[in-house]
Order: structure tokens, then sequence, then C-alpha cells
């Protein structure tokens, strides 16, 4: 019962004085939380369960340097290692997080603005052919929806008023819209970058 008592804070005093059985405590404490953290952004167990790793890696090297000044925002210091090392993969990997303002997915997260040379308009309209095409696939609620709001700037109470269902039933169709955009995108192994 002494576990579920005893602070962050304790803990990690307890483990840099040399209790590496503190540091078990910590990782089950917060490993859930953690890793559900991890793999909404990368969407892959094999790629979160490496960011995990590497995310305690990290803690421990930094305890054990007694470098760590977080008194008593343990929890929040390790998220921001992880959300770190999810950026540094994207980063190895060419790729843009799947993660917007909202931390939703968002599949237009991916396409950017700015000054395009001719090559990348090129990819740029392939890509929006390719999510086009994508959509097309959605049944037709789904699609309805999202087209309104994603390509007619609509707000979810004007998609509401439109279509005759509630905000909740509009809102309810856009979420499984973009989960079943996402689920194609991985079957198919679609890299939606430019």
């Amino acid at each position: 019962m002494k576990n579920v008592l005893t602070s962050d804070a304790t803990l990690v005093s307890n483990y840099i004085q040399g209790d590496e059985n503190s540091l078990a405590i910590l990782i089950k404490r917060h490993k859930q939380r953690i890793y559900s953290f991890i793999y909404s952004k990368v969407y892959d167990r094999d790629v979160a369960e490496d960011v995990f790793q590497d995310t305690f890696i990290k803690v421990i090297k930094t305890l054990k340097k007694g470098k760590y000044n977080e008194e008593g925002k343990f929890l929040p210091w390790v998220m921001r290692i992880a959300h770190n090392l999810v950026i540094d993969h994207f980063r190895r990997n060419n790729r843009m997080p799947k993660f917007d303002n909202a931390g939703e997915f968002s599949i237009f997260s991916v396409l950017t603005d700015g000054a395009l040379n001719a090559e990348k308009q090129m990819v740029k309209d392939q890509v929006h052919n390719d999510v086009r095409r994508l959509i097309e696939e959605l049944p037709d609620d789904q699609r309805e929806v999202l087209h309104m709001r994603m390509y007619q700037e609509m707000s979810f109470k004007e998609i509401s008023e439109r279509t005759g269902v509630s905000i909740n039933t509009a809102l309810g169709r856009m979420r499984y819209a973009l989960i079943n955009l996402r689920k194609v995108i991985e079957k198919h192994n679609i890299i939606l970058t430019n």
C-alpha cells in the first residue's frame, strides 16, 4: 500500500539515492498514460514501444547524472521528453506528426502551404487528389459532413442545419470519417506528405 501513497518526488529522490525499485514503481504508475500519449501521436505500437523505452532511458540518464530539477512535476517532465522524442522520430523519418492544435488526427495537418516550386506543387496536387479519392470511399453521411467541414469550411452548427441532424451527430460523423480515413491510410501504408 506504501507505493500508492508515496509521492513521485519521493520516489525520484529514493531512486537517485540508489533504490532501483522506486523507478519501477514510477514506470508502473505512469506507463499507461505516457504510452497512450505516445501512441496517440504515432499510431504504431512498435514505434510507440520504442519511443516509450527511449523516454525512460533518457529519464534514467538524466536522474543518474543528477540533472533532474523538476521538483514535484515528474509526469509533466516525462511527457515533455516523450513529446520531444516523438518529434525526433518524425524528423528522422522525414514525416510530419499526425497531430494538430486540437491533438486530434487531421489528414490536412500533413499538407503545408508556403512558397512551392513546380515539383512541390505537383506533389501537393497529387496529395490533394489522393485525399479526395480516399474521401470518396467513405459512407455517404460521413463524406458529406467531412466535405462541408473541410472544403466548404462550414461550422458544425451550419452542417447540422443543412443536414437536419443534431450537432452531436454531425460531430460523430466527422469523427468516424477521420477514423475511417486513418484506417484506410494505415491499411494501404499511404504517406501523405510533400
